[in-house]
């Protein structure tokens, strides 16, 4: 038997809970508990639910195959959310066959793009061409000064290659990656929360989201944005699970094989090369190659991985976690991530580098041979690198000082209540005329409206404050994880609040809201062990909640694909004046 004098459990020395320090005390008030002794491998990576039967065998299902279906829930309960979300988001995908708000943009440079590698100017008439014509329109040749990388319109491109220049053809890529963020969000869920049920209610939330789904059937960067940040943030979780069970599986047993701490251990050991962590340096890169506003996550998502190694190693004993953090993991932490997505972010431009120098290719590419080639920088850096700099220092001054007036800007504040959701499109057809019932009596309504399901927002008002309480107070990392995606997609908009900028950027953080709310019924149903009672009244509110965001989605369903209405309907539909 080990002595108490050498052995390397931390745990021995904590206080009984008595003895703790005045502030946990104080903080007991409010719900703050210590962790309880426990198994440090179960710590480290705690074990997935058991999948139950007793709903399979409550609708007849045998045993036998009852047993298979509850061992196959992990994927099969993700896959049945995505097919729902796939079927929403694709039906009917080419309505409104028009081009709708900036698909103006978007959908005309991503064709220009993957054609010549560089955005082009068209003709200020060349819509309705394009509409009419199925995209059988002359590619301009002259360049276009845009202000956003290449990568979204790389993806939206990637569509129009497939299925044509036409509304269909540059929605097509956004309608997948909408579904498929659906699908990585169960998973994602399901692994933060080791609850197939929990993770499925997230993916499904987020299926029901009328914001995500307009995003989804929208050819914009933001939903392209949204699918590399989700992929990112998941690659992250992976990465700390796997580094965690590295972790376990180098700690020594005692005698009844529980897994105890070891200070050695866990302040020497390297946790390899960590390839999950390299891939999120990736999607970041991309995340950043669509919008610019990937950097506030790719820093936030950098300081949430590094915090998440150094309780991990804390938990594993480690006497000084952050020095050992340092040590082992910071230098590898960081060249996965800041140079990956800078090497990518450098790789998606690389139709804009090839284009010729001779004032044909890309906007800005011959600078360095022309108002740039007296740069004190021109013996250090190639002419690409030169012009790339001047480009990008102009898009940011660009941005930095946009304050055109918009009928449909809003400030953040009033995001997370839907205070001024933007109008896509709108047409006011007669009686019998482009879905408008004949006996309608008066005109109709038609519009795409870019407004996230009300009641699912509302409640996630709440579950903010569920979250931040329960990670402040409680310590809860997979609370502090959903605060951190939510904070990286949010909060860097106060700080330009003054710009033209609007409700729709929101759709970044939407995920993350879905797995807040998905916590919250979590927390109404209550915790395994809750009695009979107990559980019934949180799932029976839980169960009301979650349909009732159902029904608010079907009650909206047709202000988010333009669905002619009668023009009273659509005036019901208009909960709030800020709306119109």
């Amino acid at each position: 038997m080990t002595s108490t004098a050498s052995s390397t459990d931390t745990r021995q020395d904590q206080q009984a809970p008595d003895a703790r320090p005045s502030w946990q005390q104080r903080l007991r008030r409010y719900g703050y508990s210590a962790r309880p002794a426990s198994d440090v491998r179960a710590r480290l990576v705690p074990p997935f639910a058991a999948p139950g039967t007793r709903l399979w065998q409550a609708l007849g299902v045998p045993p036998v195959l009852a047993d298979r279906v509850a061992r196959w829930s992990g994927w099969g309960g993700p896959l049945l959310v995505t097919l729902l979300a796939g079927v929403l988001r694709f039906w009917n995908l080419g309505s409104p066959h028009a081009v709708i708000f900036d698909e103006t943009y978007y959908a005309k440079d991503a064709w220009a793009i993957v054609h010549h590698g560089f955005e082009v100017n068209w003709d200020k008439d060349v819509n309705k061409l394009i509409l009419d014509s199925g995209g059988h329109v002359t590619l301009p040749s002259d360049a276009a000064y845009v202000v956003h990388p290449p990568v979204g319109k790389y993806v939206i491109g990637l569509g129009e290659l497939m299925f044509g220049f036409d509304p269909f053809g540059w929605r097509f890529m956004t309608a997948l990656l909408g579904t498929l963020s659906v699908l990585m969000l169960c998973r994602i869920g399901r692994r933060l929360f080791r609850s197939t049920f929990l993770g499925c209610l997230a993916g499904a939330l987020m299926a029901v989201d009328g914001l995500h789904f307009v995003m989804s059937r929208t050819s914009l960067l933001d939903g392209v944005l949204m699918f590399f940040v989700l992929a990112a943030f998941g690659c992250l979780v992976v990465d700390r699970d796997r580094a965690r069970e590295r972790l376990a599986a180098a700690l020594p047993a005692d005698e009844d094989g529980r897994v105890r701490p070891d200070a050695h251990v866990a302040d020497t050991l390297s946790l390899g090369r960590r390839p999950w962590r390299w891939l999120a340096g990736l999607m970041l890169g991309l995340a950043i190659g669509t919008k610019w506003n990937g950097l506030y996550v790719l820093v936030a998502f950098c300081v949430m991985t590094v915090l998440w190694d150094v309780a991990a190693r804390r938990v594993a004993g480690a006497r000084h976690p952050y020095t050992a953090v340092i040590r082992h993991d910071l230098g590898l932490a960081f060249l996965a991530t800041v140079p990956v997505a800078l090497v990518t972010y450098l790789a998606s431009w690389t139709g804009w580098i090839l284009s010729p120098t001779d004032g044909t290719g890309g906007y800005y590419r011959n600078w360095a041979a022309t108002d740039g080639k007296h740069s004190s920088w021109s013996w250090l850096f190639p002419d690409w690198w030169r012009s790339l700099w001047h480009y990008e220092h102009e898009v940011y001054e660009f941005h930095l000082n946009l304050h055109s007036p918009h009928t449909y800007q809003s400030n953040p504040w009033s995001w997370i209540v839907l205070g001024r959701p933007v109008s896509y499109f709108y047409e006011s057809p007669a009686p019998g005329t482009d879905g408008c019932p004949a006996d309608a009596g008066d005109k109709c309504a038609r519009e795409v409206l870019a407004l996230g399901t009300p009641l699912l927002w509302w409640a996630a008002c709440f579950a903010i404050a569920y979250v931040l309480w329960r990670w402040f107070f409680r310590r809860d990392w997979r609370a502090g994880a959903i605060a951190c995606g939510i904070a990286a997609g949010y909060l860097p908009w106060f700080l330009y609040q003054e710009r033209t900028i609007f409700l729709f950027y929101a759709v970044v953080f939407v995920p993350f809201l879905c797995l807040a709310v998905a916590m919250l019924i979590g927390a109404l149903i209550g915790p395994p062990g809750s009695s009979d009672t107990r559980r019934v009244a949180g799932a029976t509110g839980a169960g009301v909640l979650v349909l009732l965001i159902a029904w608010n989605f079907i009650y909206f369903w047709p202000i988010y694909t333009g669905t002619a209405i009668p023009i009273d309907d659509w005036r019901s539909r208009m909960w709030l004046d800020t709306w119109v």
